[in-house]
């Protein structure tokens, strides 16, 4: 096996590389948009449904305060709603309003518009684009078996 098909040296390759582009277009500001905290909680909300915001905070590995914090600001504009928890009426769960889920729609859109500005750039050919769409459907297998 070449040192090219190594498991491990690809592994490696694959990391980082997607590292590098997660963080770039991450990093890349969004106009009007959320906040990668903010986007992180509503993400979450989202995914996992009505939770609390400690549980929230454990879950993103943040403290309760900064969660508060973030959590304010999102129900301040409307994108997060408190509700009484429907198994202990003494808890606030949080859910992910119609707007919050617009506004992740909206950054998703954007980040999918960046991506495509850069394909779209002249950089690259016909075929290193059809090596991407294969390589994106590749990796979605490889996430589905992790």
């Amino acid at each position: 096996m070449s040192d090219d098909l190594d498991p491990d040296g690809v592994a490696s390759a694959l990391l980082a590389s997607l590292s590098v582009l997660v963080r770039r277009v991450h990093q890349v500001p969004i106009d009007g948009g959320l906040t990668m905290p903010e986007r992180t909680a509503l993400s979450r909300l989202d995914r996992s449904g009505p939770t609390t915001s400690s549980a929230l905070a454990r879950e993103v590995q943040i403290t309760a305060q900064a969660m508060g914090a973030t959590l304010g600001a999102l129900r301040g504009r409307g994108l997060v709603e408190r509700r009484a928890d429907p198994d202990d009426g003494r808890r606030v769960v949080l859910t992910v309003t119609d707007a919050g889920l617009q506004a992740l729609k909206d950054k998703r859109n954007a980040r999918t518009e960046l991506i495509a500005q850069a394909l779209t750039s002249g950089t690259f050919t016909p075929a290193e684009l059809e090596q991407l769409a294969s390589a994106a459907r590749l990796l979605e297998r490889l996430a589905q078996n992790i």
